[in-house]
Parts: structure tokens; sequence; C-alpha cells
């Protein structure tokens, strides 16, 4: 029962987060490729990690992490105005290569 709840809460969490990403921040240094991959909350919902996976240049891939990181505060309370949750958890912004790594490794096979 436990696994069931906190797959759904982290489902929601990251349907939202993308939501949030997508359609409430505007800044330019924000790459419109961006999309929120994986979401891991801790048990005690304290922490959250967001994996976001961003299909541009290694520049904006940097700037879309430092500028999600910076506007951490205001996704948070964005978060608590749309899930009704007790505690809103830390958010940690992550750069998921999976996707790339993939890629690279089907172009090697592809190759052999």
């Amino acid at each position: 029962m436990y696994k069931d709840r906190m797959s759904g809460i982290q489902a929601e969490f990251k349907r939202t987060l993308s939501e949030i990403i997508k359609n409430d921040i505007k800044d330019p240094r924000v790459s419109e490729m961006a999309s929120v991959t994986h979401v891991e909350i801790t048990r005690d919902l304290k922490y959250a990690k967001a994996y976001i996976s961003i299909y541009d240049s290694e520049k904006m891939k940097k700037s879309t992490i430092e500028t999600l990181t910076h506007a951490e505060h205001f996704i948070k309370n964005e978060v608590g105005h749309r899930m009704r949750m007790r505690r809103l958890p830390e958010i940690t912004f992550l750069l998921d290569t999976s996707i790339e790594y993939s890629n690279k490794i089907s172009e090697m096979l592809k190759k052999v």
C-alpha cells in the first residue's frame, strides 16, 4: 500500500512540475525542450529530486538547470497551490542524460 501511495504522489508531483515548467516559467534561460523525466521523493516528503531532460546545447542545459534551481521557491509555492500536501519537499533539479546515453549506445550498435 505504501509503494502505491508514494508512486501516486511522485506521478502527480511530476505532472504538476511539468506543467509549471512548460506553462508558468517564462524565463528565456529555460529551454523550451526541457521535460521532467522522473521524480524521486523521500519517504518523509522532505526532499525531491527532479530529473530534467533537455534536448538543447550544453550552454542551454546548464542555464536551464541553474534557472530552475534559482526559481525553486516559486516552483515549490506553485506545486503547493496545485497539490494538497502537508509538507512540500525541497526540490533539487538534476540533468537527466539517460536519453542521450541511450541514443549514443544505439548509434554505436548501428555501426557494429
